[in-house]
């Protein structure tokens, strides 16, 4: 792949293009006295002087914010070097895409991508302002998470089939929020209405947040969200959950059921975080990343934050996360086709 880098190779033409200080040599020869290989510590070096800036490509307060600014927190932690989060909202997740797509790939900016920035978005119309393969290098895997159907107080149905025979007798009367349009929420609504076979309108907002506050307040009935972002209204009662998407339930919330158990077999779709840079981002300094990613999704701080907001904590290097978005392109594509396209608002 163009991103790939030989080790050796980039080795040499670091050192035949670039003169390193007295400082690095130093550094390295402490590191190959601890056992580190000179990539690592050529990668460590590459480190960019200033801070990271994380782009999450949605609203603050939803359930990617959340991940990213925890994730940020540790990480800054674990390579002495800041990194802040920064939210680049709009377009479902390609603003602030197609902002890491551009940016000069010496790790100071990197994304905290999506199915939906480097999957749905790239098979709507118009297509996204990037190639979800090639305009990217994959570091890690964060974590997988379900998406759930929530109902406000004005919503009289209990259950799933119970809201199924009410939309169905009053065909176009609810509408359901989502993050945003090409948001893995929005597409669970979209496979949620053919699948029932309800007329139901779709309302997109700027983020979980946004979508989250309008619910509460009563302006939107139904809202198809990411567990991890609304875990805390569901345990503060709120809203109410009627289903998770996933095949399985969630540990965190044993008591919801599944689309399929509830009364809507076959259906299913999940979301996921991770970690990508710029498409030059270097081998090494891709590998060192992944490394730490790893370490802290590891920490049981972590792992217990990451649980309690209901996402699956994974960790992974770069060739597994390129693997996967490759298979959700495939997988996503059978879906976005299932329901006559995707355009973007």
């Amino acid at each position: 792949m163009k991103h790939r880098y030989d080790v050796d190779e980039q080795r040499d033409k670091t050192m035949n293009g670039f003169h390193p200080s007295r400082r690095d040599l130093i550094r390295w020869g402490i590191a190959a006295s601890f056992g580190t290989s000179l990539s690592d510590a050529f990668a460590q070096s590459a480190l960019p002087k200033g801070p990271i800036t994380l782009v999450v490509p949605f609203a603050a307060g939803g359930a990617t914010d959340v991940v990213s600014r925890l994730l940020a927190q540790k990480l800054s932690e674990r390579i002495a070097h800041s990194v802040i989060v920064e939210n680049v909202a709009g377009g479902g997740g390609a603003i602030g895409a197609a902002k890491v797509a551009k940016a000069a790939a010496d790790g100071s900016v990197l994304l905290m991508g999506t199915v939906a920035t480097h999957a749905i978005n790239p098979l709507s119309t118009p297509p996204a302002p990037y190639d979800a393969q090639r305009d990217f290098t994959p570091v890690s895997l964060v974590a997988t998470v379900p998406n759930v159907l929530l109902v406000g107080a004005s919503v009289k149905a209990q259950n799933l089939r119970e809201l199924i025979a009410l939309l169905k007798a009053q065909p176009g009367k609810f509408s359901y929020g989502s993050a945003g349009v090409g948001t893995p929420p929005h597409l669970s609504g979209e496979l949620f209405r053919s699948m029932a076979g309800v007329d139901i309108n779709h309302v997109p907002y700027k983020g979980g947040g946004p979508a989250m506050t309008d619910l509460v307040g009563g302006h939107i009935p139904m809202l198809f969200d990411v567990l991890t972002g609304a875990a805390s209204h569901i345990r503060a009662g709120s809203v109410r959950a009627l289903a998770v998407t996933t095949a399985k339930r969630s540990a965190s919330f044993a008591d919801i059921p599944t689309f399929a158990e509830a009364g809507l077999p076959g259906y299913e779709t999940y979301t996921w975080n991770a970690v990508f840079g710029p498409s030059k981002l270097s081998r090494p300094l891709a590998e060192l990343l992944s490394r730490e990613l790893q370490a802290v999704v590891a920490q049981p701080e972590v792992l217990t934050k990451l649980k309690d907001l209901s996402a699956t904590p994974v960790g992974s290097t770069p060739d597994v996360l390129e693997a996967l978005v490759k298979s959700e392109l495939d997988k996503w594509g059978g879906v976005v086709k299932s329901i006559g396209g995707l355009r973007r608002d």
